[in-house]
């Protein structure tokens, strides 16, 4: 019982005696009468609870945002956080600690706090799976047995100075342990989200990394089960794939959470063994664990979780370290944890052959510390076995390990990127036309929403079976966050990005029905889809799909556009992130690139081959944009059930004779080879083939190019160029439309046909051609309100 008095007490300030504490929690009621009444509602414990945690995530968010920069995870700006709040800067002002912190209101903080720490435990247990862990090879549990024992050594060698000297008094063999385990543990949720943010994951340092981490945390929480927990795995079994979970279940595995953290603390455990082993027991496999990820995480990772790292602060108090000698010991502390865990892993790395670059750079990421550390750490002073100073010491050198691996990492490993082997001028539609091999193209989507339309261009895009065969990439782009569930795809992570294929890797509905729809259309159509995933922030979200656009060698890239339909069909805004990322790929892409809008092409289901019936219109100006989108206009019309209409605008004598400049017969001399001999192809098939027809219009002015494409809106996709060249492109780029500004990344003809000014119902395909060391002008970030806005999404 003296455990549970030790944990409730030792929140407590040290200068107020044990009776008046026991009053003062006793006197402080749960809600007030309110102001109008006398009462100030700071006395109460409800209120002041909710002050609290209001200050804890403005502060934490702004701490979060400012090290975002840094490339810094977020656990940094929540233990930064509860330091400043804490005694050792704004907690000086003892004002403000009795106010907003008072020792009476400590004991509900610590309750939420561990209250939260409690489900975050069984979250991290719903993680870990135990099968993935007997797959990570020899080397990675060689890697993550001197991950722990040289540190854990190296520790109890450290230990012995601080019984020494500023330690003195403490019971020998806890210290030991504690200080051994606090040297020696590495964070693994941090680590993953370092690996992904450096964009290491899939590399071989990144898999050993996560291997050789997951072996340390199986490692460290070396813990017994509980019959009861039997129970949560019948549960599991009874849930079927696509169905909700009952929540009764839901219910009796909160209630055994509750209860296997009490059994652990009864015994003198700390509660949160008990909820971890909970989590660790539940089977991974069906939906029953994901559900419980989803329904858990958002209240714990982002509400409750900080207060833990606050309370955790308000106990560290840097002032303590005054002195030579303190400084010295924690100058020797962190030398001791790093060269522990950095010579550990190197010395074992080199002995299995990995290079010594890699060598080191896995030394210096398995040194990163987290929120289990501040667990231990905390534990260990509520046990009494950590005093001020020396709580202070280890907290500072947490957050120092941590906050220096990513720049070292960066600074000292530059692997080799490897490239693509393709010579450039075969990355695009026109120029793989003329050749046998497998065309490839990489179709973007970010969730289900842009799946059927996608599927239904992939469909129409796949030529036909004498042509040579489509191979598509189909990426998932997903957003790197903070949550559980994404370091849950990210753990799973494969060579190529996460497989949504693998039933086992479902996350909710939205990718079981992706899975559906892409696994019918494989074996319904002669395409053949190898599923990608990007997991990655959406500031750099544009190097995944470029670098595995490069990778695959493929020969345009589709992107979805930014906005969607709405049922009165104008376009809102989905996220403006998705802008950012389609402008930097259009910047940097290795091929060609287009932008899908989709207007619901095909309707909300994919389509089988033998119904496919949609009319497209190719509108050519001229130019490299426009001859590309023509090329992948043909073979799109070579699907027996697709017609195609290209309808060719000329400038009419009048304007040739108005805007008759020389600049721009230069550019219409440039491009007139390759115009001439796109249009003779098209003429050429069309006289053998009736489903392409071949139409000329010859205009005056831009206020004819917009009625002449007026009049074939009837159709179902539009497939134009963004850019367009010649007299009639210089017309498009110098008209005074409204319009034409909106989406700079479209073109001004791209503008046009997604603007509400323009009545159609077709979809369109904006195509950038690719060109060797090409310039564009669009700028590579938005204007500084979107930037703001990535910064703050995106961590």
């Amino acid at each position: 019982m003296s455990g549970i008095i030790i944990n409730n007490n030792s929140t407590i300030s040290s200068s107020s005696s044990s009776s008046s504490n026991s009053s003062s929690v006793h006197a402080m009621k749960a809600t007030s009468n309110g102001v109008f009444q006398g009462d100030n509602p700071l006395e109460y414990a409800l209120p002041l609870a909710i002050v609290q945690i209001v200050l804890v995530l403005i502060l934490t968010r702004f701490l979060a945002f400012l090290f975002k920069p840094l490339r810094q995870p977020r656990v940094i700006a929540e233990i930064v956080g509860g330091i400043i709040l804490g005694p050792s800067l704004i907690g000086r002002n003892t004002k403000f600690l009795n106010t907003i912190f008072p020792a009476k209101s400590l004991t509900v903080l610590d309750t939420l706090a561990n209250l939260g720490l409690l489900f975050f435990l069984f979250l991290v247990g719903l993680e870990l799976d135990l099968k993935a862990i007997k797959k990570t090879g020899k080397k990675a549990l060689c890697i993550a047995a001197a991950g722990i024992s040289l540190p854990f050594v190296l520790g109890i060698g450290t230990s012995f100075a601080l019984r020494a000297t500023i330690s003195k008094g403490v019971e020998k063999l806890p210290f030991i342990v504690f200080m051994g385990v606090a040297l020696s543990i590495t964070a693994f949720p941090v680590l993953a989200r370092i690996l992904a943010e450096l964009k290491l994951l899939t590399t071989d340092v990144g898999r050993m990394a996560m291997s050789a981490a997951a072996g340390i945390r199986v490692l460290q929480w070396f813990l017994c089960g509980f019959s009861c927990v039997a129970r949560v795995s019948w549960m599991a079994k009874r849930c079927p794939e696509g169905e909700p979970i009952k929540e009764l279940y839901v219910c009796v595995t909160f209630a055994l959470v509750l209860v296997a953290g009490l059994a652990t603390d009864a015994v003198g455990i700390h509660a949160l063994f008990g909820a971890f082993v909970v989590g660790i027991l539940v089977p991974k496999e069906g939906p029953f664990a994901v559900d419980m990820v989803e329904k858990v995480e958002d209240l714990v990772s982002s509400l409750l979780l900080p207060l833990y790292f606050v309370s955790s602060g308000l106990k560290t108090n840097v002032a303590t370290i005054s002195g030579a000698q303190s400084w010295g010991l924690l100058v020797l502390v962190i030398l001791t944890a790093c060269s522990g865990k950095i010579l550990g892993t190197l010395g074992v790395s080199l002995l299995c052959k990995i290079p010594f670059q890699d060598s080191l750079a896995l030394g210096i990421i398995m040194n990163t510390k987290g929120l289990v550390e501040i667990i231990v750490l905390n534990i260990g002073k509520d046990r009494k076995v950590l005093n001020d100073q020396t709580f202070a010491i280890m907290v500072l050198m947490a957050i120092f390990t941590t906050f220096i691996t990513t720049p070292i990492v960066i600074a000292v490993y530059k692997p080799i990127r490897k490239t693509s082997k393709s010579i450039s001028k075969d990355r695009s539609i026109e120029k793989k036309k003329d050749t046998k091999t497998e065309l490839r193209i990489m179709a973007c989507f970010h969730n289900i929403r842009n799946v059927p339309s996608m599927i239904n261009l992939i469909e129409a895009s796949r030529g036909t079976e004498k042509k040579e065969k489509l191979c598509v990439y189909a990426l998932h782009l997903m957003e790197l966050s903070e949550r559980t569930s994404a370091i849950l795809m990210v753990h799973r992570a494969r060579k190529n990005g996460l497989p949504f294929w693998n039933n086992n890797n479902n996350k909710n509905n939205d990718c079981d029905k992706i899975i559906v729809a892409f696994e019918a259309f494989q074996q319904l159509s002669q395409v053949s889809i190898r599923p990608m995933t990007a997991i990655s922030t959406f500031t750099t979200m544009h190097e995944d799909i470029i670098k595995s656009a490069d990778r695959k060698n493929t020969a345009m890239i589709i992107l979805p556009f930014h906005k969607h339909q709405k049922w009165d069909g104008t376009f809102e805004t989905t996220r403006a992130e998705f802008r950012v990322v389609n402008k930097r790929v259009l910047e940097q892409a290795p091929c060609s690139v287009g932008i899908f809008v989709d207007r619901g092409l095909g309707g909300t289901t994919h389509i089988a081959a033998s119904n496919v019936c949609s009319e497209l219109t190719v509108v050519f100006f001229g130019g490299s944009d426009d001859c590309e989108a023509l090329a992948f206009g043909l073979r799109m019309a070579e699907h027996p059930g697709n017609s195609l209409k290209v309808v060719h605008f000329l400038p009419s004598s009048k304007l040739l004779n108005d805007d008759g400049k020389d600049n721009v017969r230069v550019d219409v001399v440039s491009s007139e080879n390759e115009n001439n001999k796109a249009i003779f192809e098209v003429k050429e098939k069309s006289s053998k083939d009736d489903s392409i027809e071949y139409v000329e219009r010859f205009v005056d002015s831009f206020r004819d190019v917009v009625e002449g494409v007026r009049d074939f809106n009837r159709c179902n996709l539009f497939l134009v160029g963004r850019t367009a060249q010649g007299v009639i492109g210089e017309c498009l780029s110098n008209s005074n439309v409204s319009v034409k500004s909106e989406c700079p990344e479209l073109g001004a003809l791209g503008n046009l046909l997604v603007s509400s000014e323009f009545s159609t119902t077709a979809s369109v395909l904006i195509v950038q051609q690719h060109q060797n060391h090409q310039m564009f002008s669009t700028p590579t970030t938005s204007n500084p309100t979107n930037d703001h806005k990535v910064e703050v999404v995106s961590e």
